[in-house]
């Protein structure tokens, strides 16, 4: 059993993991982070990621309903030979006994990627694959100061681009709680770059929005605040003015996510104090983040996360009328939540 700390996983993946390792399990609340380190994990393990008999998606309710599917497929030979991945897209459904039976078989040439929410310690896939001498279990987290700057770096360098020191500082503080997101910015801002061989600070001011604090905010605000009036008013105006409702629910979640971690990072510490570490608040947000602060606990903002993360993916899901009442059902239940905690 190998435990691996979220501050290793990048580290893991820049070196490749292990070859025997048959089964990799990524987890955590950042489900940006999760898609991308699964991606990349996937792909870099067969010759052509856009071969799909080389590289499989799979639906991890689908595995749910059968738990042979996983063994099966993985004991399949690709068409043309050569190593195979099969990616296990995220479920709502319990399928930690398909990833059980593929544990006990032996695999050859196949590496696994299973792509999960935010589990707990007890979660049985989890358990199962921090147990197995034959799996790794990889926490996402939030991206910190450190990994922030070198996803910038990474990102930029591939497109043959570098960037100023001070440009950089600012475009890191403009950059949020999501991992999906900052990549969006990151390459609009490489498109917008295209050609030269440097961005500079004129660039990022020009290009990348302030992916932590945006027009949604009072939406957010208030139903994190507990103020389910204006919850149904800022809805119904993003509503008529055609936002998309996993949108409102993305903004949500990563305003989720950036309290978890500021909660987290200042155990002990007043919520004054806390707001004045939050990096790029607004002023005027100042005061009623302090409140959501006060009132949101990290278990709270966990169970919180798992509501929007589900509700997300059942909007995806819906046709656009069902989606916008899912959506705003459940900001309507985090105002109740944060309503009940005064």
């Amino acid at each position: 059993m190998t435990l691996v700390k979220a501050h290793e996983v990048e580290g893991l993946i820049r070196r490749g993991p292990d070859p025997r390792i048959g089964v990799i399990l990524l987890y955590g609340p950042d489900t940006g982070l999760v898609f991308d380190r699964a991606k990349r994990l996937a792909e870099a393990f067969v010759p052509d990621p856009n071969d799909p008999f080389a590289l499989v998606k799979i639906d991890g309710d689908a595995l749910a309903q059968d738990a042979g599917r996983l063994v099966d497929e993985a004991g399949t030979v690709g068409l043309f030979g050569g190593s195979r991945t099969i990616w296990v897209r995220p479920g709502n459904r319990n399928y930690a006994p398909a990833v059980e039976a593929v544990l006990a078989a032996t695999l050859v040439d196949t590496r696994i990627v299973v792509e999960a929410g935010d589990l707990g310690k007890s979660a049985p896939l989890r358990t199962l694959c921090e147990r197995s001498p034959k799996a790794l279990a990889l926490p996402c987290y939030p991206d910190d100061d450190r990994a922030l700057a070198e996803l910038i770096d990474r990102t930029l360098q591939e497109s043959g681009l570098r960037i100023a020191r001070e440009a950089r500082d600012v475009l890191a503080s403009s950059l949020g709680g999501d991992r999906r997101a900052s990549l969006s910015e990151l390459e609009k801002l490489a498109l917008y770059a295209n050609g030269r061989s440097e961005v500079s600070l004129d660039d990022v001011e020009a290009v990348v929005s302030d992916v932590a604090g945006s027009v949604l905010n009072t939406l957010i605000d208030a139903a994190f605040a507990g103020r389910s009036d204006e919850v149904e008013r800022d809805y119904r105006r993003f509503r008529h003015e055609g936002m998309d409702p996993s949108v409102m629910l993305g903004s949500a979640l990563r305003h989720a996510l950036t309290l978890l971690a500021t909660r987290l990072a200042g155990e002990g510490q007043s919520a004054s104090a806390m707001v004045a570490n939050w990096r790029g608040l607004h002023f005027r947000r100042k005061a009623v983040v302090e409140t959501q602060l006060t009132r949101w606990s990290p278990a709270a903002l966990r169970h919180a996360l798992s509501l929007l993360q589900e509700a997300i993916l059942a909007c995806r899901r819906s046709d656009p009328e069902l989606a916008h009442a899912q959506a705003s059902s459940a900001l309507l239940r985090i105002a109740g939540e944060a309503a009940r905690r005064r």
